[in-house]
């Protein structure tokens, strides 16, 4: 498969927006380990092969087992995950494929238990601004496998 365009080359204004969206979840109520587990479910359930490299990268830089990242498409199912990690991941893919129900009640009432109103809309920032990462590297093709660690930490500093 080959690139279609390089978003990065071609389009600095428009980055520098997402990467406003970076920086502002960098600052904010969620830490930085479950972003990353949400960033790397809802690209998953997208199918951004460069999202996953990245963020299973990262993940595994800060200390995040192999074991979890494998079982996390069947987290239901798996008793490594806590209760927290439980009611962002329901949110995150609720949101993500929002044309399935929407965003349905339960799913809400289960995140409000664990999550501040603050949170849950930087939760939901998130989760769009992963959304809208994948949706791009998917349409362009961007070419997985070369990301480092902490690559692009110093777009989110600041």
């Amino acid at each position: 498969m080959e690139q279609r365009i390089s978003a990065f080359e071609k389009a600095q204004g428009a980055l520098q927006a997402m990467f406003g969206l970076g920086k502002y979840l960098a600052k904010g109520s969620i830490e930085k380990s479950l972003l990353h587990l949400i960033e790397f479910r809802v690209s998953q359930i997208n199918g951004c092969a460069y999202c996953l490299d990245m963020h299973s990268k990262d993940l595994r830089a800060e200390g995040e087992t192999e074991q979890r990242l494998y079982v996390l498409d069947a987290w239901r199912e798996a008793p490594f995950y806590t209760d927290r990690e439980r009611a962002a991941l329901a949110w995150a893919e609720a949101v993500t494929l929002v044309t399935e129900g929407h965003v349905p009640d339960e799913v809400y009432e289960e995140a409000k238990k664990q999550f501040s109103e603050q949170e849950l809309i930087d939760l939901t920032m998130a989760v769009v601004t992963i959304n809208s990462w994948n949706r791009l590297n998917i349409a362009f093709r961007t070419e997985a496998g070369s990301y480092q660690p902490g690559q692009f930490a110093s777009f989110a500093a600041n």
